[in-house]
């Protein structure tokens, strides 16, 4: 009797922005996909195909994906349950860790199969593939936060020359000047927000009132037309960019857009709102050393912190699901041993580090590709820019278009590749730290025991949250939780050492490494 084929299903996804390049849109990927499973003899039962747009960046056709396959899991092996997914490459599956988590073979029992790359991922791989594939994940993570970090950089150089780096908050609109992008104020609400300020400053109207009468007004949302409700009108009052400064990330700047109320009439409506007592000061709370780090082993209730004879730190669980029996207080100090004691389970000796280091090096390449082709599609569009310009002056010098369109264009165009060139500079950036960055996540789990001790608590929990996702504390023993790809290492590692008691094995890690593992960490204490 014939074997059926093995059943599948392919997943692809492209921005809006993306669709139309080469390489990048939907019927290419499928197109690779449908010659890899027709090669492997694999048969595609149903393609998930998601479309990012600007407005939607929601991901609906992957979550219908990853329902499909668990729902896969109940069926039965003499059913021929789909257990394979197929996608292009990495990035083209993941834009974040939780969507790793969300469809780790681990957890719903598939093979990945990233046909680009030539890999194939389950939960019988071995432990360095998996390790790798979670770099791949970390990394390339770390590229698209790092060119965040540069737009972040731009925003506050433009903060700085007084132009409000963002959307323009409501009354004003955000216009091109030349080849930068300013807010103005928009003709239609000035008038509702001056007279917002105006009718506060008497003393006679309250937020809720205001509401009502610039509804009236005409005082709604942009886009939904909906009104806007008294706690905006509240953050408008006290808003500084009505009089010409403005606040970025807590920094008060002066601003160079056009003031659409005075200094003197902003001061009498914040005085007004003092007597109405409608400033509240909130109290500063506490952050302990390791709040939202724990959960009861017991209950699940997150375990909270209070002191004890004005300068002991107890934790204790929140009994919010009524009484736990995870009864006894436990010292902050105790806490803060035990997660450092938990760190020896991802230090990597010595050889393993120098192998995927070697590795993860090996991996930039997948980067530098994707690097070199966003560079080289900006360096085409400013030469086309720039053609663009040449064939203008041409036109300018017969006498085909007039001098001041010209201008006006070629103002345009010099304005576009500043743009472009920003965005070069952006992933030279993010480029130049990729490779820095995955050292680092490898020297962490060197290191990371050394490192922790020398520390404040501050900085201990700042160490904590990057390699810890919510761990287990039960009957007084911490039981830690690894966030990827640290697990992967802390599992092997614990393989290692109960491989190594069990035999009379010479101190080699690489045979642990190749072999898959799957353990379940146990209690540290």
């Amino acid at each position: 009797m014939k074997q059926p084929l093995p059943k599948a299903v392919s997943y692809t996804r492209v921005s809006s922005k993306e669709q139309e390049k080469e390489g990048f849109s939907i019927p290419a990927q499928l197109k690779l996909l449908k010659n890899y499973a027709a090669d492997k003899r694999i048969n595609i039962i149903q393609d998930f195909t998601d479309v990012e747009t600007a407005k939607s960046s929601g991901r609906m056709e992957f979550n219908r994906m990853v329902d499909f396959l668990k729902s896969e899991l109940n069926q039965k092996e003499n059913q021929s349950p789909c257990r394979i997914l197929l996608v292009e490459k990495t990035d083209r599956l993941y834009r974040n860790i939780k969507d790793w988590v969300t469809i780790d073979p681990e957890t719903i029992g598939i093979e990945i199969h990233f046909v680009k790359e030539n890999n194939i991922l389950s939960k019988d791989s071995r432990s360095q593939d998996k390790f790798m594939h979670g770099i791949r994940v970390v990394m390339a993570k770390n590229y698209i936060d790092n060119l965040s970090e540069e737009t972040k950089k731009g925003m506050l150089e433009k903060a700085e020359q007084g132009i409000y780096p963002s959307q323009a908050p409501i009354g004003y609109i955000n216009v091109q000047c030349g080849n930068k992008k300013i807010i103005q104020p928009d003709p239609n609400i000035e008038p509702i927000i001056k007279q917002l300020y105006e009718r506060y400053a008497t003393g006679n109207y309250s937020l809720l009132q205001l509401q009502k009468s610039a509804h009236r007004d005409g005082l709604t949302y942009r886009k939904s037309g909906s009104p806007i409700p008294k706690s905006v009108i509240h953050k408008i009052l006290k808003n500084p960019i009505y009089y010409g400064d403005f606040l970025w990330k807590k920094k008060l700047y002066r601003g160079t857009q056009e003031p659409i109320i005075t200094k003197e009439l902003y001061d009498r409506v914040q005085g007004v709102m003092v007597k109405k007592g409608k400033r509240r000061t909130r109290q500063q709370k506490h952050t302990w050393a390791f709040q939202g780090m724990l959960s009861c082993g017991h209950c699940g209730c997150a375990l909270t912190a209070e002191i004890q004879k004005g300068i002991y730190t107890y934790y204790h669980c929140t009994g919010n699901k009524g009484k736990c029996p995870e009864k006894k207080y436990v010292r902050e100090e105790e806490v803060a041993r035990q997660f450092g004691e938990a760190l020896s389970l991802i230090r990597m000796e010595k050889n393993i580090l120098s192998w995927v280091t070697k590795a993860l090096k090996e991996s930039h390449k997948d980067e530098k590709e994707f690097h070199d082709e966003a560079v080289s599609r900006l360096q085409k569009k400013y030469k086309k820019s720039q053609s663009r310009i040449d064939l203008m002056y041409e036109d300018k010098l017969d006498g085909v278009i007039t001098a001041g369109f010209f201008e006006r264009k070629s103002t345009q165009y010099r304005g576009e590749q500043e743009n472009i060139l920003r965005a070069i500079e952006k992933h030279q950036s993010a480029n130049q730290a990729y490779i820095a960055d995955g050292i680092k996540i490898l020297e962490l789990a060197q290191s990371a025991g050394r490192l922790y001790h020398q520390q404040s608590m501050a900085e201990k929990r700042r160490l904590l949250q990057f390699v810890y996702s919510n761990s287990i504390w039960k009957d007084g023993r911490l039981h830690p939780r690894f966030r990827k790809p640290f697990d992967i290492i802390a599992d092997t590692n614990l393989a290692y050492n109960k491989k190594k008691i069990n035999s009379s094995m010479k101190n080699d890690l690489f045979s642990v490494w190749l072999p898959s593992t799957d353990l379940n960490r146990g209690p540290i204490g």
